[in-house]
């Protein structure tokens, strides 16, 4: 069952429970998932249908970043969609386990301390191994905590 399919059966259970935080999160996402496909011109990938998720997911996350302290209405709207939106996205590595991809990586470059000099490098290799698995936020940081 593609991604589509899933968001789509879980929006007629949302509209069924009368759940409408739900409903509505799950309609714009099933909204960004078929323009992409008309955009496209043909049905997409899984891995297609879960950039869109990561896309929106992404975006939720830097309008509650924006937010205002004092509306939590809003904060609270966004904290909703994002938890819904997860529902959808596969799981993320955590910290340790991006250290041990960096730390194949830096083997592979033989780079032993690594530098600032070296950080375009080691993303090179790195980010097409994590890409959709990890925060790139995140990969960045914990790289560049190991620069010297």
């Amino acid at each position: 069952m593609s991604k589509t399919d899933e968001v789509r059966k879980a929006m007629v259970e949302a509209m069924k429970a009368k759940d409408k935080d739900t409903k509505d999160t799950l309609s714009m996402l099933l909204a960004a998932l078929k323009n992409k496909a008309i955009d496209k011109r043909e049905d997409l990938t899984e891995e297609e249908e879960i950039q869109v998720v990561l896309k929106e997911i992404k975006q939720t996350k830097e309008s509650l970043d924006m937010t205002p302290a004092d509306r939590t209405d809003l904060i609270e709207e966004f904290q909703k969609r994002i938890a819904v939106l997860e529902g959808f996205a596969p799981k993320m590595m955590d910290a340790d386990e991006i250290k041990a991809i960096i730390s194949g990586v830096l083997a592979d470059l033989g780079i032993n301390a690594p530098t600032g000099k070296d950080k375009g490098r080691i993303m090179k290799e790195l980010m097409p191994k994590v890409k959709g698995k990890a925060d790139g936020k995140l990969v960045n940081e914990i790289v560049g905590s190991l620069m010297s």
